[in-house]
């Protein structure tokens, strides 16, 4: 039993160094193309930045499955351009809306199934839905999203389901 319980620590151990490994390229990716410079000096302070953030989340025992989600990298970069996608024939569609003379908008508020099984899909779901022109997720329940829609045209394109899919897609399998 105490062989079995070394195993899961050291298994345990393993998976969360990395996702620290993981977090730490991912927060050094985003310092390096939000900075832009390539000095020493400044190059050396962005790797200690990186360093006492990813000492932080250690401490307070945010890297695991979900803090650190490696296991969608490459479904979710997939997924992005189609969200880019969706995102651009949207601000199409409201901008229609907003320079017809009559303003034909018709709020709706309606409750979405959601087939995630796990929070991070979930949120992922409700934040493809925020991000996307025209609905907003208002409510994260069990089951359902409430969402705010500025037309029917968004909120069936909500209820046609293929978000849903693409982002349980991305979510695997749990």
């Amino acid at each position: 039993m105490a062989g079995r319980n070394n195993e899961d620590k050291r298994r345990l151990g393993y998976h969360q160094n990395v996702h620290g490994i993981g977090l730490c390229l991912a927060l050094s990716a985003c310092w390096l193309l939000l900075s832009g410079y390539f000095g020493i000096l400044l190059l050396s302070l962005g790797a200690a930045s990186v360093a006492f953030c990813v000492w932080i989340a250690m401490r307070m025992d945010l890297i695991d499955h979900e803090g650190v989600p490696l296991h969608i990298t490459w479904t979710g970069l997939r997924y992005l351009p189609w969200l880019f996608w969706e995102i651009i024939k949207a601000n199409i569609d409201v901008a229609k809306l907003v320079i017809h003379p009559a303003l034909p908008i018709a709020p709706s508020l309606f409750d979405a199934p959601v087939s995630q099984k796990t929070d991070l899909g979930q949120v992922l779901y409700a934040n493809s839905i925020t991000l996307t022109p025209g609905t907003v997720s208002v409510d994260l329940n069990p089951g359902f999203i409430r969402v705010h829609a500025l037309h029917d045209g968004a909120a069936a394109g909500v209820l046609e389901g293929e978000m849903d899919r693409r982002v349980t897609a991305v979510e695997g399998r749990h």
